[in-house]
């Protein structure tokens, strides 16, 4: 496939609410299940060994009109909550055989309540995550909530999921995860060569595709979108952070790079970046995947942490790793964690004397020129400050 089919694949992938390609897994595989996920993490290689397809749910984006979610939450929080219902709602779900709703924040808590009183025929688990990073604590915690998740998935199936097959699902999203890195890498290289609206898109294509096919797919992007000689232009290097749940729309993707920015590192799609290195295959695969976990995973507003003298190193690392020379900070409205944090992060990035812009989006944004003027305004400075 040439890179322009790879792109409008993934486009298609993208823009299916009605999960047609999970459909179409489940219908070549009779009695096979698929488990929905919302953002941020949760441990696919369980899901995956236990035969299922692990599949990202991230709201509906600006496609889907929201009439019966909005009453089910009120005003003054994000919308992924009500797009979600609304999608549930519709019957777009219906092919989910379950839902994990993993420990974001306190609506999406409230969200997993909601959803085992709507679909009472669909297994719901509220997946929590430790907020102590002592093995013995945290740990020990997270083991068991893993374990938890294993019987459940098991008995879904009528299936003992081993530690074999558990370690052969940590193998495979192990190659998935490497060929994520491969692909960051090779943007943040030649941003040029892979903008960050397409590399977004061919990240989301892993929330429906199986993780043997979703890595096949990135490393045929790169080999492609390398034989095509794009315009290199003097944009500004930026980190794109604080996206890490409701998702901005494409277009906002894309206009901050027409404003004149090269995104060379992000927290979109986070969970699949979100462990940083390998889960070690040998040993007990719940503890390597607890400790990887705790010992190895990215910061972001939704994983508390106390240790103040650690706030903001994962961002830091990222701006210093990618050349980066300034900073996004894109939130979502009401996003409580992002808005929260936000604050302690603007004042680390203004220590390292590090530029940084802010704005708030939601999943459903329509109007772009502001954000865009900002953007440029900001892509501006930065060269012009960089030249001085």
């Amino acid at each position: 496939m040439s890179v322009q089919e790879i792109v409008k694949r993934c486009e298609a992938l993208f823009e299916d609410l009605d999960f047609g390609a999970v459909k179409a897994w489940k219908a070549a595989r009779p009695g096979a299940k698929a488990i929905g996920y919302m953002p941020i993490y949760v441990p696919r290689e369980i899901i995956h060994a236990a035969g299922m397809l692990p599949v990202g749910i991230f709201g509906g984006g600006d496609q889907l009109e929201v009439i019966q979610g909005d009453a089910y939450y009120q005003s003054y929080i994000c919308r992924i909550p009500r797009s979600t219902i609304e999608l549930g709602l519709t019957g777009r779900l219906d092919c989910l055989d379950g839902m994990l709703f993993p420990s974001i924040c306190d609506v999406i808590r409230n969200l997993s309540g909601m959803w085992q009183i709507l679909f009472k025929d669909k297994y719901v688990k509220y997946f929590d995550v430790p907020q102590d990073y002592a093995d013995g604590i945290g740990g020990k915690f997270f083991i068991h909530e893993m374990q938890a998740l294993r019987n459940d998935l098991g008995n879904l199936v009528n299936k003992t999921i081993s530690d074999e097959d558990l370690k052969n699902s940590i193998a495979v999203f192990n190659e998935n995860r490497k060929a994520v890195r491969e692909l960051y890498a090779y943007r943040a290289q030649k941003p040029w060569q892979a903008p960050t609206s397409e590399v977004y898109l061919v990240l989301r294509a892993g929330c429906v595709l199986p993780p043997e096919e979703h890595t096949a797919l990135i490393r045929n992007y790169i080999a492609e979108t390398d034989k095509v000689k794009r315009p290199q232009r003097d944009n500004a290097r930026v980190v794109l952070t604080g996206s890490f749940c409701e998702q901005p729309p494409l277009g906002l993707i894309k206009s901050i790079e027409m404003a004149g920015c090269y995104v060379v590192d992000d927290d979109l799609q986070l969970i699949q970046s979100w462990l940083l290195d390998d889960v070690s295959p040998e040993g007990d695969p719940l503890e390597e995947l607890s400790k990887a976990f705790l010992h190895r995973s990215a910061q972001t507003a939704s994983k508390y942490d106390d240790r103040k003298e650690d706030k903001g190193r994962h961002l830091l690392r990222q701006v210093k790793s990618r050349g980066a020379e300034g900073v996004i900070f894109a939130a979502a409205s009401f996003c409580d964690p992002a808005l929260l944090e936000r604050p302690m992060l603007l004042e680390i990035l203004a220590k390292h004397k590090i530029p940084f812009t802010a704005f708030k989006y939601a999943e459903n944004t329509g109007q772009m020129a502001p954000i865009r003027e900002q953007t440029g305004t900001f892509a501006d400075s930065i060269k012009l400050w960089s030249a001085a």
